[in-house]
């Protein structure tokens, strides 16, 4: 536990500014999308969580475990205006080789209005983004496991198409006796193969390197998780448009975003993501999160109300795992999580 925990304090505190700015910069942003209910209640990201949620590999693929096999979860997400997206998996183990899965993972933005420079319409479009996840799994020894997601991607925005191949490595460390899991992914490395967007160029892929602890009391139904997100970059402020009062500044008044407690801590709680668990059996739980750099960006200063907080629960109803999750991103409007899974094995007897 000692090596890991050094392991995650390197990677936080050296990652440097060796990538461009996070926002704006990249193709397929759909894949940083949660679709779980349960991630989703926990602050939008979790990387640690090894309890065999079939959900988690798809946030890191070495919690793909064989306590998932034959497991299978559906998502769906609610998110703003008219936009939809969900996820549906498999999972599947063999002894010998490892633990496989297999998911989709769409997003569907709906129907729009076809019109020219003038205003005049000529029909509909529709625009859609598809990702298929490929995980495979397999256990080193008694406490570390490693694996890898495959994710070929296919975008569809009116005439425009695009084709990309990207890939998450993961590796995990769980200590059964001491309920603790720590964890170091490294999303989305890939690029976009073929039908470029702009001008024929091609895009960056949103690549991160994410880590996290999580840590469940042994003599009290609590789990608490940290998730460290875009380790790849340290520098997570942007210049702002707005003053403290949000109006709009001239080109030349932009402000730099920080918190009140200086530029230091607020970078550096921008990169963590806090998430608690009340468990009291295997039937039933409540998660709460707070992700600060959600909040610090998409709240308004003078009223930020409970943007950057998130929650939900789960319970089990005979045969089947139903969760819900809200998460807060602005006085617009929350997102609503919707998951369903259950162990397809419970619904026969083996011979």
């Amino acid at each position: 536990m000692y090596r890991v925990s050094l392991i995650l304090i390197f990677c936080f505190f050296f990652s440097g500014n060796i990538f461009s700015q996070i926002g704006g910069t990249y193709t397929y942003a759909f894949l940083n999308q949660t679709n779980s209910a349960r991630v989703a209640a926990l602050g939008g990201k979790s990387v640690s969580i090894a309890d065999g949620d079939l959900n988690m590999p798809f946030h890191n693929p070495s919690l793909l475990s064989s306590e998932q096999n034959n497991h299978l979860v559906m998502n769906y997400v609610g998110y703003f205006s008219d936009i939809k997206y969900g996820y549906v998996s498999y999972a599947k183990d063999y002894d010998s080789i490892g633990n496989f899965a297999i998911g989709l993972h769409y997003m569907n933005y709906g129907e729009f209005q076809h019109a020219d420079i003038f205003g005049d319409r000529s029909g509909t479009f529709n625009a859609a983004e598809y990702v298929l996840n490929l995980i495979y799994s397999r256990r080193i020894d008694s406490f570390l496991t490693i694996g890898a997601n495959i994710k070929p991607v296919y975008t569809s925005f009116e005439s425009y198409q695009s084709l990309g191949l990207v890939a998450d490595v993961g590796v995990n460390y769980y200590n059964p006796v001491k309920l603790f899991s720590a964890s170091l992914v490294l999303k989305n490395m890939g690029t976009q193969i073929t039908k470029y967007y702009s001008g024929g160029e091609r895009e960056p892929v949103p690549f991160e390197i994410q880590a996290g602890i999580s840590q469940k009391l042994a003599h009290a139904p609590f789990r608490l998780s940290l998730t460290l997100q875009h380790l790849q970059k340290w520098n997570l402020q942007y210049e702002s448009d707005l003053d403290e009062s949000d109006n709009l500044l001239n080109e030349e008044e932009l402000v730099t975003t920080s918190g009140k407690i200086g530029d230091f801590g607020d970078n550096m709680l921008r990169h963590a993501i806090i998430g608690f668990e009340f468990i009291p059996g295997k039937n039933f739980y409540t998660a709460f999160g707070y992700n600060y750099q959600r909040r610090q960006e998409l709240k308004l200063s003078n009223y930020p109300a409970m943007v950057g907080f998130s929650w939900g629960f789960g319970l089990k109803v005979s045969k089947f795992h139903f969760s819900y999750g809200r998460a807060t991103y602005h006085l617009a409007g929350a997102s609503n999580h919707f998951s369903m899974s259950t162990n397809l094995s419970e619904f026969y007897r083996r011979r």
